[in-house]
């Protein structure tokens, strides 16, 4: 299912606390900054907070530029972006200013917490049960499908941040480190313990805001088995770009492709047609780029913007036998492979019945097709 692109957003002081110390609370991000944090509130669908947040800080989430909110309206978009708590209990308090500032809210909780969190606040906000235990998946899943969220800033606190790294859904980190030491051991930390996604965060950029420093960063493991990471929808992406790198035919299809290790590094990256090849496949380009010795292509993932084929004429093996023979066990793809050229393909199946597992994200199935419109009409 189609889930929002997650941003983890937080401001860490350089012995890594974050700054909702509580009554007394130690302001790390600097006024540029706050500004700055603005801007990306009024970008987004809605923004998120845990609810001992909402108890430890009593924050108003607003986008406070009156020209941010005016050219929101004028994009037919609400004024102020939707606001989303996350609470297991539903304990939570009727009058603070999360409340009673900016637009629509929304409490997703248990199906037990629903009861008390309706009770305590009436008309307040909407409440979304989600069953007997809180589930993340299915809480962004109703958030993009029922609330219409395709962009979800998600500001704290640790516990939450903690949970979405550690679950892989969450798509881009921006993280604000600034000059302080707190020192004091009682004050939250970002990041709980506990199992994380392996692999390096890719750094996307690094900003100075006066005497702050602004990192961004995105996952980049493949998930596991049919589990479907934030990194994972990355790399399917990345393969669909590719895919606008063909040249152009009327008797085969544009498709991109990239092999991705299981600790995120890129092995190799390939698109039809590529070079001086006038049939060569996606799948085939990348892999000719790989050392077969390589013991990283057991674990890897293949993201390919089209099914791999099971049949072709060009050549004496098709993309899902070079695959299987190359090593990788994980197949991510966006679209079927259609009865354009071949009857009946169905280089899933190939896989599968070796031992692969194959994902299918048709959320990307739109962008794999766009180089492919003179074909498929």
């Amino acid at each position: 299912m189609p889930l929002p692109y997650v941003l983890l957003s937080a401001a860490v002081s350089l012995d890594g606390f974050l700054d909702d110390t509580g009554p007394e609370r130690l302001l790390l991000s600097s006024p540029a900054d706050f500004d700055r944090v603005d801007a990306v509130r009024a970008s987004v669908d809605a923004i998120l907070i845990g609810a001992g947040t909402i108890r430890a800080d009593n924050p108003r989430l607003l986008v406070n530029s009156a020209e941010r909110r005016a050219a929101r309206v004028r994009s037919g978009r609400p004024e102020y972006p939707l606001k989303v708590t996350v609470t297991a209990s539903g304990d939570l308090d009727p009058g603070a200013n999360f409340w009673h500032t900016g637009g629509e809210k929304l409490v997703c909780t248990t199906d037990e917490g629903a009861e008390r969190a309706a009770r305590l606040l009436g008309a307040t906000a909407d409440v979304v049960p989600l069953g007997p235990v809180l589930d993340w998946r299915t809480l962004l899943e109703h958030l993009h499908d029922v609330r219409g969220v395709g962009r979800l800033m998600v500001e704290g606190g640790g516990t939450v941040h903690t949970q979405l790294l550690q679950q892989g859904l969450a798509d881009e980190l921006q993280l604000v480190l600034a000059p302080l030491f707190v020192g004091d051991p009682a004050a939250p930390r970002l990041f709980g313990p506990g199992p994380y996604q392996g692999g390096r965060l890719r750094l996307t950029e690094t900003r100075r805001i006066e005497d702050v420093v602004l990192m961004r960063y995105e996952p980049t493991a493949p998930g596991e088995g049919t589990a479907v990471t934030a990194a994972d929808r990355h790399w399917l992406r990345a393969a669909c770009e590719l895919a606008a790198l063909c040249p152009p035919s009327a008797t085969a299809f544009s498709v991109g492709a990239v092999v991705v290790a299981a600790d995120g590094t890129e092995l190799a990256r390939g698109h039809s047609r590529e070079g001086d090849d006038p049939v060569v496949h996606a799948e085939e380009a990348a892999l000719a780029k790989t050392d077969p010795a390589d013991p990283r292509l057991a674990g890897a993932t293949v993201y390919s913007s089209l099914e791999p084929c099971a049949r072709r004429a060009s050549r004496p093996a098709p993309c899902a036998e070079l695959i299987l023979r190359a090593g990788p066990r994980r197949v991510v793809t966006a679209w079927r492979e259609p009865d354009t050229f071949v009857a009946a393909a169905d280089g899933t199946s190939v896989l599968r019945d070796r031992g692969a597992e194959v994902v299918v994200l048709p959320e990307f199935e739109a962008l794999a097709k766009a180089p492919n419109a003179h074909l498929t009409g």
